[in-house]
């Protein structure tokens, strides 16, 4: 990154500095998502129940940001050396934008004989991106070499961009999501609704919600109301185990509720009549 930045200053190439500076917001990213992984993992206090689990989702949001004023600015650039193409030393600029190629190459190589989790998932995807920028950059120096115009640097540049543009897009969509509390996106909410209506003892149900606090942390909570001849409690534990093997959501709240009109006997209910019978109660 270091290296791109300062030829691409030295050359007058643009498309090198926007690599670079694709690669900076790359590792801030990374690292800021490091960060963020520790201060996650931190146990959970009165002020805050859920513990710090958005703290991974609120930096990645912020890392969207900082991508799209970095593709802004990128892009920018490139339609004003469109308009006035600058002189580039197009040699060492192909030479960098190789050697960056390589670099990328080498790190996605390692990254995918590492371990398949998101953190290195979304590494590996983060280094192509960057491949891809070290392509765009050799494919101008190639075209300037052979005697090509400058405004090939420009042109790179602004595929860089809209490549660094669309991946902040991306990340503010997701995040925005998870951030307003959206039904995650690997949960059909038509396949959670026929689960419950598949429990016995469900009569009906109301003011079902599913959201993430986290990634892999998805919460379900529900109204059920219980037919008749069932008991609450055990009905809704039938539907918290039927939701955890059907959907993998392990964090449910089920408010099991008597049909209109009716009582419906739970145990706390069993308890206060027992306790009015009692002969202390006489």
């Amino acid at each position: 990154m270091l290296v791109e930045a300062a030829v691409g200053f030295f050359t007058g190439s643009r498309a090198l500095v926007a690599d670079a500076g694709h690669m900076l917001s790359d590792s801030a990213a990374l690292g800021l998502a490091i960060a963020a992984q520790r201060i996650a993992v931190r146990d959970r206090t009165r002020r805050r129940t859920y513990g710090f689990r958005r703290a991974e989702v609120l930096a990645a949001f912020v890392n969207g940001i900082a991508l799209a004023l970095v593709a802004i600015w990128v892009c920018k650039e490139a339609v004003v050396r469109w308009a006035e193409p600058p002189e580039i030393a197009a040699a060492p600029m192909l030479a960098t934008a190789v050697a960056g190629l390589v670099v990328n190459a080498a790190s996605a190589f390692i990254l995918s004989r590492g371990s398949h989790n998101p953190n290195t998932r979304a590494a590996f995807l983060h280094v192509l991106s960057d491949g891809l920028g070290s392509v765009g950059a050799i494919a101008a120096g190639a075209v300037m070499l052979a005697g090509g115009s400058t405004r090939a640097d420009a042109v790179a540049s602004a595929a860089i961009g809209l490549l660094v543009l669309y991946g902040g897009w991306r990340l503010l969509r997701d995040t925005a999501h998870v951030l307003m509390e959206g039904t995650p996106v690997e949960i059909d909410v038509h396949e959670v609704e026929a689960t419950l209506r598949q429990v016995p003892g469900v009569a009906d149900f109301h003011d079902l919600h599913v959201w993430s606090i986290s990634e892999g942390f998805n919460v379900l909570t529900v109204h059920v109301v219980i037919a008749a001849g069932h008991h609450g409690t055990v009905v809704a534990g039938a539907a918290g185990r039927a939701l955890r093997a059907a959907h993998g959501i392990a964090h449910t709240t089920i408010q099991p509720e008597a049909p209109h009109g009716t009582g419906l006997v739970t145990l706390g209910t069993r308890a206060r009549r027992a306790a009015a019978d009692a002969p202390e109660a006489r």
